[in-house]
């Protein structure tokens, strides 16, 4: 097609500048580490603590968010109800808010005093300053990720497909199933990665309610900058290196698995 040469060109120099570029300062930044340094760095028990809130954490609330999403998508593709447009512009918050200001609410709000804190203190769960809290916002900012991924999906699917199913006998749970499940699968894959790669590198949201107590409530970006205060740029590196790795081969894995759920679907 014409145009071809100069667009992929510009294409791949934008990419690399904003993001190969970077990326290969931080590989080769931890190329002057020794391969013994390095291990040490990466299993001291405070960064091994970090690494499993950080990743754990995250992947329980992309799963999280991968059933309320659909459930929500389903409410505001499927149904017609007062206030709908205003429910389906709210889900965008999280994407407007500053981060720094859904952590101050967010903390606000479950604080032990707060309007949720303190009916769920009372029954004996603290949410504020517990690694529950950076569940709740790993949550929060990544619920948008998996409507908006979906919804556009939901919304192409014909509801006669579902209608043809009940005809021939098939039960609503299997019209799920074997009919809506399948062909949104894809677009839930993509949700899942996106809300989890999001929760593995957020901040912002997620120090102010956490806690920050080391090899209890402390995520992996936090202790990249704790470490960077100290001018421990080795350290730095070296975890930001791991994360990059893992949250790469989890996302590929994720693609991998969209691509074979989409080669399943049969062409219409």
């Amino acid at each position: 097609m014409p145009g071809f040469g100069l667009t992929m060109g510009l294409t791949l120099t934008w990419l690399s500048v904003i993001i190969l570029i970077p990326l290969a300062g931080l590989f080769l930044k931890s190329l002057e580490l020794s391969p013994e340094q390095f291990w040490n760095i990466l299993s001291s028990r405070r960064t091994l603590n970090a690494l499993r809130v950080s990743f754990g954490l995250a992947f329980a609330a992309a799963c999280v968010n991968l059933v309320m999403g659909s459930i929500i998508v389903w409410a505001l593709v499927r149904y017609r109800f007062p206030g709908r447009r205003l429910f389906d512009a709210i889900v965008d918050v999280p994407f407007a808010l500053p981060t720094a200001v859904a952590g101050v609410a967010l903390t606000a709000l479950f604080a032990e005093k707060g309007w949720l804190g303190a009916p769920l203190a009372a029954l004996g769960l603290k949410v504020a300053f517990t690694p529950v809290g950076i569940f709740v916002a790993m949550i929060f900012i990544g619920i948008p990720f998996v409507v908006r991924t979906v919804q556009p999906v939901l919304q192409d699917l014909d509801p006669e497909i579902e209608e043809a199913a009940g005809s021939l006998g098939a039960s609503r749970w299997q019209t799920i199933i074997r009919v809506i499940v399948p062909s949104l699968a894809p677009a839930l894959l993509t949700g899942l990665a996106l809300a989890f790669a999001r929760a593995v590198g957020e901040y912002g949201s997620v120090i102010f309610i956490a806690g920050n107590l080391p090899n209890v409530s402390e995520i992996a970006p936090l202790l990249i900058v704790i470490r960077l205060s100290e001018f421990r740029y080795a350290d730095a590196t070296a975890i930001a290196v791991v994360m990059l790795v893992v949250s790469f081969v989890i996302i590929f894995a994720v693609n991998r698995l969209q691509r074979w759920a989409q080669s399943r679907i049969p062409a219409r």
